[in-house]
């Protein structure tokens, strides 16, 4: 991390939520500039009782923070879902390729299929409809295979059974032990389990009449805020108007931006692209074949530090001895 961090994020607005919210923040600070006008030139100045307005501004911000945090834990519960799905996909193309049939045509397309499913998670939560990086995945099938993919009732669940019929062919072929068929069904089974999250986060979204209620509070309070401070701030109250309602607006914006951790159009949203990525690049290098295993040599480092003995031979002979306590 940068030490000059602190002052780029202080003026960063890539990222910020200030861009969204800066029409909002100086429409009220217009409005308490021009209450501050009115109130001086009729010489009234206590309309309101500032101490009992502190209290109301507690409550608000402890609102703001409720909702600030139910957000948040959508996003991190979201973040730690595609965690499963890179483990899961790496487990599950893993298990295809060690021991699934050596033909290599069924390897590139079960490989294929299972780094498809990330890609494909990615466009249904996001309700895109494009799969060019589909068809590359998936060479063997090509175009026509993608087109059943679009028209699928359920794109992610169109996958996972391309994914359970290969599988099953390998394993009615006998080209894969039975015990490590189930194995990979059990890895399939929990990426299935994954779009299921993503889809609760996506489809319940926070309830509509606690965001209702929450907004038109604050909006009320921003409104009466210039009246209850003019007369402790005097023509200072447009300014601390904006430093008042900058905060409180940006709490309101963060909640809403971390609802839909999904959408490339939200403020800090997942990198899905770049998951799917690194779980494509991960799996199709697993396909390539491995060098020979090198035989342990005499010569490698040691094996047991402290100088125990370096060869198998020798560290066979170190248990027994350790073990018989000679």
């Amino acid at each position: 991390m940068s030490r000059y961090e602190f002052w780029l994020e202080v003026f960063r607005l890539r990222g910020s939520a200030t861009p969204l919210i800066a029409g909002r923040v100086l429409g009220f600070t217009l409005f308490s500039l021009l209450v501050t006008l009115v109130m001086t030139y009729l010489g009234k100045t206590h309309l309101l009782a500032n101490s009992h307005y502190e209290y109301i501004g507690a409550v608000l911000a402890i609102l703001l923070v409720l909702r600030t945090n139910a957000g948040y834990d959508r996003w991190y519960e979201a973040r730690k879902i595609w965690g499963g799905i890179v483990n899961q996909s790496r487990n599950l193309g893993q298990m295809g390729v060690i021991y699934g049939p050596r033909d290599q045509e069924w390897r590139e397309s079960y490989v294929r299929w299972v780094a498809a499913f990330s890609a494909i998670c990615r466009h249904s939560l996001r309700n895109q409809r494009t799969y060019d990086e589909i068809v590359d995945l998936v060479p063997i099938v090509g175009k026509v295979e993608t087109e059943r993919l679009a028209k699928s009732n359920h794109m992610p669940m169109y996958v996972v059974r391309r994914v359970g019929e290969l599988l099953r062919q390998a394993v009615e072929t006998g080209e894969m032990d039975r015990f490590f068929f189930l194995k990979a069904e059990e890895e399939r089974a929990k990426l299935i389990d994954h779009i299921g999250g993503c889809e609760r986060i996506l489809k319940t979204p926070l309830a509509v009449a606690f965001s209702i209620k929450i907004r038109r509070f604050l909006f009320l309070y921003l409104l009466f805020l210039p009246m209850a401070m003019i007369d402790y701030v005097g023509a200072f109250t447009p300014l601390l108007t904006m430093l008042v309602t900058y905060p409180l607006l940006s709490l309101d914006q963060i909640g809403v931006e971390l609802q839909n951790p999904f959408c490339h159009r939200r403020l800090n949203h997942l990198p899905l692209g770049d998951i799917s990525k690194t779980i494509r690049e991960n799996l199709l290098a697993s396909i390539e074949e491995l060098p020979e295993m090198v035989p342990f040599d005499d010569g490698d480092n040691d094996a047991v530090t402290n100088g125990a003995p370096r060869n198998p031979r020798s560290l066979r002979g170190f248990a027994v001895h350790a073990t018989t306590g000679s």
